[in-house]
């Protein structure tokens, strides 16, 4: 077993410790560099196109007002996209948590006879844990965007909001499709490999019973749902299979149609540097003779939405932008959040679902606030994590040596006359202490960092020296 289905397979009750999750990553110091640059060249073509549109920042704002807006009356835009949805003949459907959510679509297979179905990619039903509660169930659930097929016959969870298999060199693919799918084993030409997987998955298209899909953006007004591909496999499966179910958070709607132009610009260019994605697709209504089931998914929505400090992490479009210019996420993975989404989404994300489990997450940061510069509807990502960081402080899932030492440093930096104190024995102590006690097991901060080399003095003590000399 790799050590993402490791993990996956983990007690769910468990904390998750980032810190040694991400230790099993960075062992592998080639797949580091490796999954740091990919995701730094994906940074480079966002800045890029974003540098081509006109008005750009002007975009981001209006983005955010409109999601703000909506927050602000999702009582009443749910209510206006139900009534409008089951007018054009979609069944919809409420879900509080992510038990219901599984139980609902459950419920609407097995009232088909649905045997098979196709899902195209959606992050929700990963947070829900659909896939596995379906084939615990007997049925058989085939991902068919070729990152989420990766990591399903890897047995792990994505790892990216967009791509999900960012952290699979093409030489562990090929070795994985030579073993699931009988291509030859030196055979690690992407477009060999992408064709064998477009066969195998061409008959599991045409055998479904059901497809399921995620939703980008759901318009309040219209009823209408709104999917962005690249490879058009949600298209395929909704237009093959009898019945399409599509799974959406609450947080996705916008009121008009209109207001689609402005998500649209920026979501491609965002998440992978494009000016459009290949696929953007708009369901109305079901064709003729077949179902379009919508489930409206909470899952601590609501919760989120009472908080002030948090609500604005719903804003978020999902374009994965924070995750590839977070200098944590690109050398640890994700994998080493234990959550979906991962990266700085996620760290904001998770600990509003379960404190006691996600915890560490928020402490997987530089506060550099890269993350806040690059996400298109202007959420204070870096901000939310320094509020989630003083919610765990307070509700005591921060370890005491820290607590103790920063009451500490606290007492200190109040006074100008006990800061400077603390800095001359501090220095004293680090030049002559043997790096084996500096360093010692009870440094759990210098496991992954190293103090620069220590100044013969302090920045006060150098400049009165060099004022004295004038």
């Amino acid at each position: 077993m790799n050590d993402g289905a490791r993990l996956a397979a983990a007690d769910r009750s468990a904390r998750v410790r980032h810190a040694d999750r991400a230790a099993r990553f960075v062992a592998d110091a080639g797949q580091t560099d490796w999954h740091d640059a990919v995701l730094w060249r994906i940074r480079g073509k966002r800045d890029a196109a974003a540098g081509r549109v006109e008005g750009w920042e002007r975009l981001r704002a209006l983005a955010s007002e409109i999601k703000e807006h909506t927050l602000s009356r999702l009582d009443e835009y749910l209510a206006a996209f139900e009534e409008a949805a089951t007018a054009n003949g979609a069944q919809v459907h409420w879900a509080a948590d992510a038990d219901a959510h599984n139980r609902i679509v459950r419920d609407v297979l097995r009232a088909r006879g649905v045997r098979r179905v196709v899902k195209s990619k959606s992050m929700l039903t990963e947070e829900c844990g659909l896939n596995p509660y379906l084939e615990a169930r007997g049925f058989e659930v085939v991902d068919t965007d070729l990152g989420e097929r990766i990591v399903q016959l890897r047995e792990e969870p994505p790892s990216h909001l967009v791509a999900p298999a960012i952290h699979v060199r093409k030489e562990e693919i090929a070795a994985l499709f030579h073993e699931k799918l009988g291509t030859p084993a030196d055979a690690d030409d992407p477009r060999l490999l992408a064709a064998a997987m477009r066969e195998d998955l061409r008959a599991r298209f045409l055998a479904a019973d059901a497809a399921i899909t995620g939703v980008n953006f759901a318009v309040a007004s219209t009823g209408a749902l709104v999917l962005v591909t690249n490879e058009g496999n949600a298209d395929l499966g909704a237009h093959l299979a009898p019945a399409h179910i599509a799974c959406m958070g609450i947080e996705k709607l916008i009121p008009k149609p209109e207001h689609l132009g402005v998500f649209l610009r920026l979501l491609a260019r965002s998440a992978t540097g494009q000016p459009l994605s290949v696929y953007t697709s708009y369901f109305c209504r079901p064709p003729p003779g077949r179902e379009l089931h919508i489930v409206l998914v909470d899952n601590g929505r609501s919760r989120r939405l009472a908080q002030p400090d948090f609500r604005a992490a719903l804003k978020c479009i999902r374009c994965g932008a924070c995750l590839n210019t977070c200098p944590v996420y690109r050398r640890s993975g994700g994998h080493s959040y234990g959550a979906t989404p991962s990266g700085p989404i996620g760290a904001i994300l998770a600990p509003g679902m379960d404190m006691k489990r996600y915890a560490s997450l928020p402490f997987a940061s530089s506060l550099c606030g890269s993350c806040s510069d690059v996400c298109p509807v202007k959420i204070d990502i870096h901000a939310q994590l320094h509020r989630w960081r003083q919610v765990a402080a307070r509700e005591g899932y921060v370890a005491w040596p820290k607590r103790w030492g920063m009451r500490v440093a606290g007492w200190i930096v109040r006074s100008p006359r006990r800061y400077r104190l603390a800095g001359r024995l501090a220095r004293a102590w680090l030049r002559h202490a043997p790096r084996r006690l500096r360093y010692g097991s009870w440094n759990a901060w210098g496991r992954a960092r190293e103090l620069p080399r220590v100044p013969d003095r302090s920045f006060g003590e150098w400049y009165a020296a060099e004022r004295g000399k004038k």
